[in-house]
């Protein structure tokens, strides 16, 4: 029984095909609740595809995967519900214009307006506020994110921020929806060693306090659960070996998921 926040993944000989042939094909995982997945790789092999299909974004053409109980792909809606995306390109990218300040409010209020009951919507307003700031401060303290050490504190513009005040900014408003997954991608993109110290760091203390959390990098961290994806120019892919299986995969990430779009 998975426990009430981290979520259990487990797939078996679980693919997704696109267009241009396989964007991944036989991978094998079993991971507990509150595991660190690294999900390594180089660009284009179908990493983000794999995220997006665990997290009941992308459909998956063969095998079986369960998130959290819930298989997939008969229970997407489902698993979208208790995952939450980090910065994933394309898809759920920090907006430039906005500051960290505007940013954390929206998600507070979309959080409250589909995810809350109609008893919390019908509390007084003043008691609304202080539970929508209350989650903001918990996911920002989860994220090592301060923003009163930014250049202009919570009125700081996304366009300012550093590469890794971002990866936190994005954790926090994904963990205000309390997800029992998490998933983030390009981890460890344009960091310098020190930094993607730091950004596993952070990843392996929400792990720690229950949370799973799913990453795509270039390089895991001798800790995580590894998968490993390649690149090929084979339609039928080529093996890579995964932490409990096997793993086929090709260029072609943007086509598959233009193909099966998000579901």
């Amino acid at each position: 029984m998975d426990s009430p926040h981290g979520a259990s993944v487990t797939a078996e000989n679980f693919g997704l095909k696109g267009p241009r042939g396989w964007a991944f094909r036989g991978l094998g995982i079993d991971a507990g609740p509150g595991s660190l997945v690294a999900v390594e790789g180089p660009s284009g092999s179908g990493r983000t595809c794999l995220l997006l299909a665990l997290t009941g974004r992308m459909r998956p053409t063969e095998g079986q995967a369960k998130v959290g109980g819930l298989r997939l792909p008969r229970k997407m809606a489902a698993v979208r519900r208790i995952a939450a995306l980090g910065p994933v390109p394309g898809v759920s990218e920090l907006d430039a214009a906005f500051t960290v300040d505007e940013h954390l409010r929206e998600r507070a209020l979309l959080q409250r307006r589909f995810d809350g009951s109609l008893r919390a919507l019908l509390r007084p307003r003043a008691e609304r506020a202080a539970t929508a700031r209350a989650r903001i401060d918990t996911a920002l303290d989860a994220a090592g994110l301060d923003p009163a050490t930014l250049p202009k504190a919570g009125r700081t513009s996304v366009r300012d921020l550093e590469r890794l005040e971002a990866l936190r900014l994005s954790v926090a408003l994904a963990l205000i929806g309390t997800p029992r997954l998490l998933a983030v991608d390009d981890t460890d993109l344009k960091l310098s060693d020190a930094e993607r110290t730091e950004a596993w760091d952070l990843l392996r203390s929400v792990a720690d306090n229950g949370t799973t959390v799913l990453a795509v990098c270039s390089q895991a961290p001798e800790d995580a659960i590894t998968l490993r994806t390649e690149s090929t120019d084979d339609a039928a892919g080529t093996a890579a070996r995964s932490a409990t299986g096997e793993t086929t995969t090709e260029e072609g990430t943007a086509d598959a998921f233009a193909e099966t779009g998000r579901a």
